[in-house]
């Protein structure tokens, strides 16, 4: 395992097959913040995330990559773990799924992409753009971001986790879902210790998905 967190997570699926999904945890920790990108119609035009890593993770990724060591990580430094890293989440649609009326909805690449090391802390930040723009006052909007086969732990933090960039549209207003509750992963992680390696969950979720908080753009009608 080397600087790209994803190699990470796709050894750990490897890892993991054999056991079945109930024996899967995370092993490296993101805690996170949203905002839903609003273009000039009022529509849903992408959603711009904002990653900061665990402890463990920072100082793998950052090991050689102060070249002129000054002790100071420059965006000329981190340029190629970002290019790394946005190459290797473009598999995973780089863990954000936007849905409309339920539906996943499709994304292109990043844009607006960078990353900084700042008080101990690596941060990766992008914007994910939808294919085509969603206008939440006549369908359903709402997004999960998080790592399909759960290696990798994201939170929110506890303040202004989502936000949002433009105008948000006249009689809506953005929610965040509550954390699964224990008694709910409890239930959950029953239901999956009856079930076999190659169950999926059903109605085009994902493992990852059952315990990530979705973000709603809810609009009255």
């Amino acid at each position: 395992m080397r600087r790209i967190f994803m190699n990470a997570t796709a050894l750990a699926a490897t890892l993991l097959l054999p056991a079945g999904p109930a024996n899967a945890h995370p092993h490296v920790w993101i805690t996170m913040r949203s905002d839903v990108v609003f273009n000039d119609k009022a529509e849903v035009a992408g959603i711009a995330v904002e990653w900061t890593f665990d402890d463990g993770y920072t100082q793998m990724a950052l090991e050689g990559l102060d070249t002129n060591g000054d002790g100071v990580y420059s965006q000329s430094e981190l340029e190629p773990l970002t290019q790394e890293n946005l190459k290797s989440l473009k598999d995973y649609n780089y863990f954000v799924v936007p849905r409309v009326n339920g539906k996943i909805v499709a994304i292109t690449d990043p844009t607006e992409y960078g990353q900084i090391y700042s008080n101990g802390k690596l941060e990766l930040h992008f914007t994910v753009p939808l294919a085509a723009p969603a206008d939440p006052r006549k369908a359903e909007f709402l997004y999960k971001i998080y790592d399909p086969e759960f290696f990798i732990a994201m939170d929110y933090i506890q303040e202004d986790p989502v936000g949002v960039v433009g105008d948000l549209p006249k009689g809506c207003h953005l929610e965040v879902k509550p954390v699964v509750s224990d008694q709910q992963l409890d239930q959950t992680r029953q239901m999956l210790s009856s079930k076999g390696a190659d169950w999926k969950p059903p109605e085009d979720e994902d493992f990852g998905g059952m315990f990530a908080q979705p973000a709603l753009v809810m609009c009255s009608k």
